[in-house]
């Protein structure tokens, strides 16, 4: 199958067809709203072909549609039919989720996406389950994306940053039984180092989530060619608040350079 993946960002829309080496973008920005996506998408993939789409969309979603409105992009995203409106079959995943299922290598694997916030998404033995935990409470009354987020970065410094990250990362394997976690995000190229059952993602993962959302189901996706981390035996309704954040698969620049 042809397929078209959309990965929608706070910046910018990336694209890329089956078939094709070198994604394309369309700027978003806060007053991007889906009628704009579906405007400006055939400029966009002029002499790609597809037959299906899948769209990583920063923010909740319940039904395979958005269910609200990420704050950092126009308005007009819940309930949208993205299917109708391209004409073809299409699956709709929150962003993070996405990375993590093109990220997977078998097992246990928890997905964290450090960028304007905090993604998260979890695969358990080949079944995807997107995540919100970012908005869990943490400490000083501030949740876990408000502390490892862009907010946090700035407020701690990088060297207090990189420590509260290194102990969400032990916190969350214990919480999520997990066997490793992958670090996505534009920011997670401030991490000086991982521990041994973690490793660092790629946005370009997000590309390939996009792709095995339309393999036969039940298989679970292929392993990915780079090997897992050893496992931890073998090593030792939503709201509004709820979309706030740019889309973990966005590389931005950190607000520290």
């Amino acid at each position: 199958m042809k397929v078209l993946v959309i990965d929608i960002g706070g910046h910018n829309v990336k694209l890329l067809a089956t078939g094709q080496e070198r994604p394309r973008k369309i700027p978003s920005g806060p007053r991007f709203t889906p009628k704009d996506l579906v405007e400006r998408l055939p400029q966009a993939v002029e002499g790609w072909s597809f037959e299906a789409i899948s769209i990583g969309y920063p923010g909740p979603v319940i039904g395979g549609r958005p269910a609200a409105d990420p704050c950092n992009l126009g308005p007009g995203w819940v309930g949208f039919d993205f299917a109708h409106a391209f004409g073809v079959p299409v699956k709709v995943v929150n962003d993070a989720a996405m990375q993590a299922w093109g990220s997977y290598a078998g097992g246990r694997m928890l997905f964290l996406g450090l960028g304007t916030g905090l993604g998260t998404a979890l695969v358990l033995d080949g079944l995807l389950h997107p995540l919100e935990a970012g908005h869990l409470p943490y400490k000083k009354g501030k949740t876990y994306e408000e502390v490892l987020g862009n907010a946090g970065l700035l407020r701690l410094g990088k060297k207090r940053w990189r420590a509260e990250i290194r102990h969400v990362i032990e916190l969350f394997r214990n919480a999520f039984q997990v066997d490793y976690l992958v670090i996505g995000g534009g920011n997670r190229k401030l991490l000086a180092s991982l521990p041994p059952y973690a490793r660092m993602g790629d946005n370009a993962f997000a590309f390939l989530g996009g792709f095995r959302l339309w393999e036969a189901s039940g298989q679970g996706p292929p392993a990915h060619p780079e090997s897992a981390p050893a496992s931890r035996e073998a090593s030792s309704a939503p709201h509004r608040d709820s979309a706030c954040r740019s889309s973990s698969s966005d590389d931005m620049s950190s607000p520290l350079g």
